[in-house]
This record gives C-alpha cells, structure tokens and sequence, in this order.
C-alpha cells in the first residue's frame, strides 16, 4: 500500500476570477489588491505555480450553513442585470456600502469556496497552512449583507469544519472593524471561540464589539473582545494581541485556528482611526504560525478582510503572512523594482520602496500614554473571565 503523500508548509487559494468580487469602479473594497500582492510575491520568487491552488465555488448547500436559504434567493435575484435594487435593500444589498452588482452570487459564492478549498487541504492533511487573501467577509450575517459583505465565508468555513470534521475551532480577527457576523453567528456556541481586536465602535462601523460581548448560554465565556482606542499604535495594539491570544488559545485548546487578517489598522488606511504601522503585521502571523504548532499540529487558515490603502499597505502587509507560512525569512529593504515601475503609474500615490515604513510615519501622539494605560485596562477587564476561572481551578 503506498505511503501517503507528506503534507506541504502551506499552500496559496487563488484565481483571477477572485476578481470578479466587485462593487463598482469607486468602491473602497477593491480586489485589485489580491493582483498587487500576488504579482509582488512572483516577482520576490515567493510564490510559484505550483503553490497556488485553484479555488471552487461553494454549493447552496454549503452557504446554507451560515445562511438563510431565503437570504440566498435574493442574493441570487439581485445578481441579475434586470433586477429593481429597491427590492434587495430590506436584505442589506443595493445600498451605499453593498451595491448590487451582475454575477454577485457566482462572485459571492466563489469566495467563500475558497475558503473551503483551504480547509479541506488543511483539515484533509495535504497542507499544515493555506492561504485565502480573496476571503474575510466578516459583517455578513444570516440572513443580510453588511459592510461590503454578502456572504461571509470564515462563519461557513467554521460550520462547514464542525459538520465535516468534528473541529473544535478559534477564529482570531485583527481588522480594524468588530468581526460582528462571525462572532454573533456562534454567540452561542461552545466549540467555537471567537476573537476581535478592533477600533472601538464608538466612531466607527459596525458600532459592536464591546467587551462585554461574551456569549450566551452554553457559549458564555467564548466570544472575547478588545476594542481598542483610537490612535493606537504598535506596542498597545501587540501587547493586546499577543497577552489575549496566548491565554485565550491556553484556556480554549482548540483543533484549528482560523485568522482574518484585515489589514486595515495601518496609519494610511483611510477607513479607520488606528496608527499601526507595517511592524504589527510583521508580528501578527508569526506568533499565529507559533501557536498553530503548539496547540493545532500546525492547523491554520488564514484569510484575507479590510485593507482600504491597497496600493502602500496590502501589497507588503498581506505578503509577509504568506512568507511566514513558508518559513521564508521575512524581506527587509527595497521591494522588487519590477514591480515598483509596474504599478507606479497606475497608483495614485508614491509607492513605498522598501518593506519598512517611512521614518517618522506621523507626528508624536500627545495622548500616548494615556491610550496605552487605557487600552491596557480594558485588556485587563476582557481576560478577567478566564483569569479568575484558573485562579479558582488552582485552589480548588
């Protein structure tokens, strides 16, 4: 009988009919961004053909694990060129943040199977990490699209690893916005966990994800949130991340990790009010690729979400996740002048040369330590469930 196949590091979900996901020329959710960061990878000899998977479509079926059935009629009617808007607003689709847009569900539906196409190489052992920058859909929610998001692909991908794979999974959310749809899919559930260090909804969308969102019934003590201050810079924003993730993953001990890896926190993302710099997405993969390996026998999926500068940001943010996931030294210096004169043209601001930002990026924060103190605080205040629960296991 032969051997089975060694599993490979890592492998990369993508298609250029990815880019089919599209609003309108205007939009700020521009998928060219998933072309930017694929050609940066090809042209640092990162990536090659034979790491890139083809992504398939996910089945009404498969959709239905997180969506209304009703919902996904809808979506299918609205994705028609002959077809009123006013009919789909009640649905969240034909408005100013999720336009209608022809083949929207085909698009849709093309997304969240690549995020399953990830999952079963990771589940099925044919990889220890993959890769999905076209997913991340986070604001959809059963029955509505929200926030750019018809459907949302990491809450079918985790019920889809519950039904296939009997996974116990933590889903670890970084975007600059609350991961509201994934987290309230599974609000009550107890073999889901769910993380979201976010801006916090005082001023900015969807207005949720306060820290005393914990779950509900059997999921109470499951959904952990960190919404963190405005102006926020590197040191606040990692101590967050790394104190939550290493005693939430601790407490939790979960099959799989999932991350959505909106890169919208950097100080040129013109959506949102943070002031992280490239640095933090040095970091955030390095210590998910750790910890995958300490808890999950290496099980990561990793997916896209925010990233509204997709010209001086995506591009090298989202690259150094794929290096760390193929154990490729993370790149330092210029950028690939190949690809510097490729895009300059066309982008509508001066590229940034080199991986590192430019130094000083913004002026000295007058408020700086009093965000770190605050920001420290509630990190403090959000952990005190599981704190106090090993507090008490430990004297009992």
């Amino acid at each position: 009988m032969a051997k089975p196949a060694e599993p490979v590091e890592a492998v990369f979900i993508y298609s250029e009919d990815q880019l089919g996901y599209k609003f309108s020329e205007t939009h700020p959710f521009n998928q060219k961004r998933l072309t930017l960061t694929v050609d940066l990878l090809r042209k640092m000899n990162a990536l090659s053909d034979n790491q890139i998977v083809s992504p398939r479509l996910a089945t009404d079926e498969e959709l239905a694990l997180a969506h209304d059935e009703r919902y996904i009629d809808a979506v299918k009617r609205a994705s028609l060129p002959e077809c009123n808007p006013e009919e789909f607003e009640p649905y969240g689709i034909g408005t100013e943040d999720t336009p209608l847009f022809v083949d929207m569900h085909l698009a849709s539906a093309r997304l969240v199977g690549s995020t399953l196409t990830a999952v079963d190489y990771v589940m099925e052992g044919k990889a220890q990490h993959a890769l999905n920058l076209g997913g991340g859909l986070h604001h959809g929610f059963r029955g509505k699209a929200s926030g750019f998001c018809v459907y949302n692909d990491s809450s079918v991908a985790i019920r889809y690893m519950q039904k296939k794979y009997n996974a116990r999974v933590l889903y670890i959310d970084t975007d600059a916005h609350h991961g509201d749809g994934v987290q309230w899919c599974f609000y009550d559930d107890p073999n889901v966990c769910t993380i979201s260090i976010h801006e916090t909804g005082r001023y900015l969308f969807p207005g949720t994800g306060n820290i005393t969102e914990r779950g509900s019934g059997e999921g109470y003590g499951t959904a952990f949130n960190f919404p963190i201050d405005a102006f926020t810079e590197d040191k606040s924003f990692l101590e967050i991340y790394r104190t939550a993730f290493r005693e939430i993953i601790e407490h939790f001990k979960p099959d799989v990790i999932l991350t959505q890896n909106g890169v919208d926190a950097h100080y040129f993302d013109p959506l949102t009010h943070l002031y992280g710099t490239i640095e933090i997405y040095r970091e955030i993969p390095k210590l998910a690729h750790e910890l995958a390996h300490e808890y999950c026998d290496g099980k990561w999926i990793a997916v896209g979400g925010g990233g509204y500068d997709i010209w001086r940001v995506v591009p090298r943010a989202w690259s150094l996740i794929w290096m760390e996931m193929t154990k490729q030294p993370a790149p330092t210096g210029k950028l690939p002048e190949e690809w510097l004169a490729s895009w300059q043209e066309e982008s509508p601001v001066p590229l940034i040369p080199t991986w590192e930002d430019p130094s000083p990026l913004y002026e000295a924060i007058p408020r700086k330590g009093e965000i770190e103190e605050k920001n420290h605080q509630m990190l403090e205040k959000a952990l005190y469930i599981i704190r106090n629960e090993r507090k008490l296991s430990t004297t009992e």
